[in-house]
This record gives C-alpha cells, sequence and structure tokens, in this order.
C-alpha cells in the first residue's frame, strides 16, 4: 500500500484467555483520534475495540466481512449507495467486498469482530 494513513492500530493481541478486558483503562489512556487495540483472538477470528474520532478512509475487505457495535458514541458507515447511522447498542455487519468508509463526529467507542487474517487498512 503506498498511503500513509495515520492510524495507530495495534494488532497484537492484548489479552489472552480468562484474563480480565480493561477496556475503561484503555479508553482512559487512549489519546489519538483513530485507535484500534486487538483485545483478544476466539478461534479464528479477534474482537478489536475501536476508539475514534473523525473519517477513515474509502475501503473494502475482499475476503472478509466486518462486525461494528457502538458502545459510546456515534458511528456512520458510508456505502456507496447509503449511510448506516450506529449509536449506542446497535451493531451492523459489512459484507466482504463491499466498499465503506467508517467516520465518527464525536468520540467514540466500538467493538468490531473480523477474521485474524484481515487488514483493517483495506483495499482501495
Amino acid at each position: 500500500m503506498s498511503k500513509k494513513y495515520e492510524y495507530n492500530q495495534l494488532m497484537d493481541v492484548k489479552y489472552e484467555h480468562h484474563e480480565v478486558i480493561d477496556l475503561p483503562e484503555i479508553i482512559k489512556n487512549c489519546k489519538d483520534k483513530w485507535f484500534n487495540q486487538t483485545l483478544t483472538k476466539v478461534n479464528n477470528s479477534v474482537v478489536r475495540v475501536g476508539i475514534v474520532e473523525g473519517e477513515y478512509h474509502w475501503h473494502r475487505h475482499e475476503d472478509d466481512d466486518e462486525f461494528f457495535f457502538v458502545l459510546s458514541g456515534k458511528l456512520y458507515i458510508d456505502l456507496e449507495d447509503k449511510t448506516i447511522e450506529l449509536n449506542p447498542n446497535e451493531g451492523t455487519t459489512i459484507s466482504k467486498g463491499v466498499m465503506h468508509r467508517p467516520r465518527a463526529p464525536q468520540k467514540t467507542v466500538m467493538l468490531m469482530v473480523e477474521t485474524d487474517a484481515i487488514d483493517p487498512i483495506g483495499e482501495e
């Protein structure tokens, strides 16, 4: 990928099985506008937290579906033909191959579930 994006994306697994996941501590320590951290691995998938504000770039994942679930704030996911609005306690799955752009008008905390092979940057 030739473009460089200013996202802090930590793909390492922060918590092993049987460890308590301390999400409030991660949120408190986050200083980035677009931050992802892999929390744990479940079989061939990972659960990630996203703490975001602003826009991600347009992209798609050719081989992987992607699930978003908002804990706080508001997330818009632009598709080519519509925009999905997610408020706290709402989620959606974006199908593989679908061009999309997440954006958050305010600080938003979300969980994402995706395969462990996915590249969050995706393809443009």
